[in-house]
């Protein structure tokens, strides 16, 4: 069983990357559009307006794993800024503050950062490493030694 997991993990990674990016894309859209309920931004408001774009811009990228790992840091320190300006003055922990969501982004996508983008990403096919590459550097994380604790 656990050899099945295994192997779906790459691409189990990717679908978590791609509902993530989409999820976050979706937020920033709301805020810079006014779209899915959302209430917009005015243009070029600090700090909202450009959060609304690292959001829209990142989690695009994101969710097309493309630029993955730069994009998704660039997003993860965008929600720890938020969580940590906007929320947690108010109380110590997300669920008393309202910060939940910046709290899961933000740990979401340093995931991402340290995970990569699984196995079907856009990286895959404009990067610099060929198949053979991938295909050799997986097969060296699978037989690598587990760290024991």
């Amino acid at each position: 069983m656990l050899i099945r997991l295994n192997q779906a993990q790459p691409y189990v990674l990717s679908l978590f990357r791609f509902v993530v990016g989409l999820l976050f894309a979706c937020h920033g859209a709301a805020t810079l559009f006014g779209v899915f309920g959302g209430n917009q931004a005015e243009s070029g408001a600090w700090p909202g307006w450009y959060a609304a774009l690292i959001q829209l811009v990142c989690g695009s990228l994101v969710a097309l794993g493309l630029g993955t790992r730069a994009a998704a840091f660039l997003a993860s320190g965008s929600m720890a800024y938020a969580y940590f300006t906007a929320h947690q003055p108010d109380a110590l922990l997300p669920l008393q503050n309202g910060g939940e969501a910046s709290a899961m982004f933000c740990w979401a996508f340093l995931l991402l950062v340290f995970a990569g983008p699984g196995a079907v990403a856009l990286d895959r096919f404009f990067g610099s490493r060929s198949a053979a590459d991938t295909a050799e550097s997986t097969t060296r994380h699978e037989k690598a030694p587990a760290v024991s604790v």
